[in-house]
């Protein structure tokens, strides 16, 4: 069965099209800093946003046209694969990643949810196979079910405890079976409303255990995915533990995880966190904790979490920028965390948001690669810090400097040399030239 008739496969036609059904700057061959595109983004589809979401609000009811739903239970959840693959194929998205509550209906026990997850990952494997489609990571879903409302990890209560555990457990021998090249933690309500109630040194210990637990578990069955935590500082809680890149790096080398995780960041939740999503990925990177990404945008009009297809070219630059200075994103890819608006409720606008989201990022990454190329920003910026290359400098940077011979210094340095603009507007002017001229 076809769910998507009126939609043929997306091509590449280059910028001039006026096909709302083709790329104008993805070219998954397009060679860039010696990589094809498709090397390069490792685009991927979020199966939460594009096939169980139905654009439902805190005002409204759900608006979206879907025809698997007038399915229900297992029925509904095996016309979804079918659907699955047939909108990776169109769209020539490469991986896809999932919740396991997306895949499957939870059930009425927790054994009823298990044999759910096998009849559905039996066809998802089957679909893989057929199709040459890969799973970029899958996660348990801690945190819709009401169980969850005081946390999973961070719960106050250890029979919750043991539920997430076991979903967890149950999602890594997923990942396993199906060859998941990353296997994600999103803390959805790891985190607190009030402190007056909450032992957060437990919650954060206990978070800890299970993220330890994980890293055993796949140890022990041979699942060799990378580890990726997803920071994010509030919703649906207040405060969550895993608040932005920063203090989610310094809680992983508190308890020895670091060795184990890297970091899994999206665009909508660096803004939450008062951050450019640049700045998160700059956090990352020099950390070496740079894993995967997210790709969406907030509104900065909405002080909230709306997952918007990114279409922000000065954005896109600036996040592949740092994939591409990063060496890339090895294991990790490019999820489109993203759904469509709530006014955009036909099948068709699934594909028109996608190809715009790989598009703005196709374009991000050939302007990246050219500022790189050029070193327009690293010039600059060796140019600014040279004053650490030489003399007192370079003894700060080795090590070799004491506070009295940095003070003895100052004493005896009658005229320090100026210090120079930082031509921050010629910059931004210069990346705009670099936009606009690709």
């Amino acid at each position: 069965m076809a769910y998507f008739e009126t939609v043929n496969k997306i091509a590449y036609e280059g910028s001039r099209s006026t096909n709302p059904y083709a790329f104008k700057f993805y070219n998954p061959e397009e060679i860039v800093a010696g990589k094809t595109m498709e090397e390069h983004l490792r685009f991927a589809m979020a199966y939460w946003h594009t096939l169980t979401a139905g654009g439902s609000d805190p005002f409204g009811a759900e608006t979206a046209v879907r025809s698997w739903d007038k399915l229900n239970g297992l029925d509904k959840a095996k016309a979804r694969v079918e659907a699955a693959f047939e909108f990776l194929e169109k769209m020539n998205l490469p991986y896809f990643c999932f919740h396991d509550v997306d895949i499957a209906p939870e059930g009425a026990s927790l054994r009823e949810f298990y044999s759910n997850l096998d009849i559905i990952v039996e066809r998802i494997e089957q679909g893989m196979k057929s199709s040459g489609k890969k799973l970029l990571w899958n996660t348990a879903n801690m945190f819709t079910n009401p169980r969850y409302l005081h946390g999973a990890g961070s719960t106050c209560n250890a029979d919750v405890f043991a539920h997430a555990a076991a979903q967890v457990k149950k999602g890594l021998e997923i990942g396993k079976q199906l060859g998941a090249e990353n296997y994600v933690f999103w803390g959805g309500r790891e985190g607190y409303e009030t402190l007056l109630n909450t032992d957060l040194g437990l919650e954060l210990d206990n978070i800890a255990r299970l993220f330890g637990l994980a890293v055993d578990y796949a140890k022990e069955i041979g699942f060799d995915a990378q580890f990726l935590i997803e920071p994010k500082p509030k919703e649906p809680t207040k405060h969550q533990y895993d608040f932005d890149a920063a203090t989610t790096i310094s809680f992983l080398q508190k308890y020895g995880l670091d060795k184990h995780f890297k970091l899994n960041l999206e665009a909508n939740h660096a803004t939450l966190a008062g951050h450019t999503f640049e700045h998160e990925l700059r956090v990352a990177r020099i950390n070496g904790m740079l894993g995967s990404l997210d790709a969406n945008q907030g509104d900065t009009l909405l002080g909230w979490d709306t997952d918007e297809f990114p279409v922000n070219i000065y954005d896109a630059t600036l996040t592949l920028y740092e994939v591409l200075k990063n060496g890339g994103l090895g294991r990790g890819g490019i999820n489109f965390d993203a759904k469509v608006r709530r006014p955009s409720f036909e099948p068709e606008d699934l594909f028109l948001a996608h190809i715009a989201g790989m598009d703005t990022y196709a374009k991000g990454l050939k302007v990246a690669a050219k500022l790189i190329e050029d070193r327009v920003f690293d010039d600059f910026i060796d140019k600014r810090y040279s004053s650490f290359k030489e003399g007192v400098g370079a003894d700060i940077v080795s090590g070799k400097a004491t506070l009295a011979s940095l003070a003895e210094y100052a004493l005896n340095n009658e005229n320090p040399r100026r210090n120079e603009s930082g031509r921050q507007e010629l910059l931004k002017a210069t990346l705009n030239q670099y936009i606009l001229a690709e």
